[in-house]
Parts: C-alpha cells; structure tokens; sequence
C-alpha cells in the first residue's frame, strides 16, 4: 500500500505537467503557422490572443482570401457541418463533418501547409461573428457561435461572406 502512495505522489504531479489543466493557456504565445506533417495527429496549437490581434483592418494576403475560399468550400452543405465543435479536429477529419473552426483549420493548412491560430483570415470571421451576434459575449468566437442553438449553417456561410468581402475589399485598397 504504500509503494502505491509513493508512486501516485511522484506520477500524478509528472502528469500534471506534461497534459496540462483543462482551460490552462497554451504554452506559447507565437503565432507562426505549425509546420505540416509535424506530429500527424497533434492538436495545432491555439495561441493567445492580443490587443494587437484584436485589431480590425490588419493587413491582408491573397492567402487569406484563399483561405476563406477554401473553408466556404469545404463547408459546401449540411451534410458536412458538424454543428457541435469541441475544437479538436482529428474526429471532424475522420467523419468528414467539420464544424466553422476546424473548417478554417482544415483551409488554413491546405493552403499555408500549416495552421496559424491568429492568421488574419480567421480573425475576420471572429469579428464578423461578433458582429453577427452583437457582441455577445463568447470564450470560442467561432465554436460558440457554430454550437448556438439558432446558429444554421447559412448563417455560417454568412459570416465567411462577410469576411471575405472585408479581405476582398482590402486587397483592393492595396493594389496600385
């Protein structure tokens, strides 16, 4: 009995550590896309927001409007929509269902080759569903607004219109 109380003390803490809490903040704050093909079934990593990152009217790609192109695609009908996000993506992929964020994910890879949690694309569907939504308050923009009750996926398809039209507009006022 007690060899079992020795090892519970030392194991537990280890684990502890190396899973992290549940709602522990990601071990870092950079928001440089993950490499594809890096840990095949590793989570990407969600990072952090900033004031900076909340920021509407950064500077946009064509990428990004590719990237809003391609997650309109993906979420093509209802059959695919997964309308209750967990943020994990790995059974979205398997299922095919992909919820409004692991679509986005999936978007952001296939074209980037890796996922950037705070690209520019994806913050302009966040600010569109806050838009949307009036500003109601969220912990996940973008699962919460696909999970809502009253959420359809028209409305999805909305909010990816709305942020395309904002990146198609700012690409324009940079051309020469």
């Amino acid at each position: 009995m007690k060899w079992i109380l020795v090892i519970a003390t030392i194991c537990v803490p280890l684990i502890a550590v190396s899973c992290g809490a549940p709602g522990d903040p990601p071990s870092s704050s950079s928001s440089a896309p993950i490499p594809a093909g890096q840990g095949a079934k590793k989570t990407p990593e969600l990072t952090a927001s900033s004031p900076e990152l909340e920021q509407r009217d950064q500077p946009v790609t064509d990428d990004d409007l590719r990237i809003l192109s391609k997650a309109d695609e993906i979420l093509k009908d209802e059959s695919v929509w997964n309308r209750n996000d967990d943020r994990v993506c790995d059974d979205d992929e398997s299922t095919g269902k992909r919820s409004l964020f692991c679509a986005l994910q999936k978007a952001c890879i296939d074209v980037l080759g890796g996922y950037d949690h705070r690209r520019v694309a994806l913050q302009e569907v966040r600010f569109a569903v806050e838009d949307a939504t009036r500003g109601r308050d969220f912990e996940h923009r973008l699962r919460d607004f696909n999970n809502l009750p009253e959420t359809r996926l028209v409305d999805v398809k909305r909010v990816l219109k709305v942020a395309t039209d904002r990146v198609k507009s700012r690409l324009k006022e940079r051309a020469p």
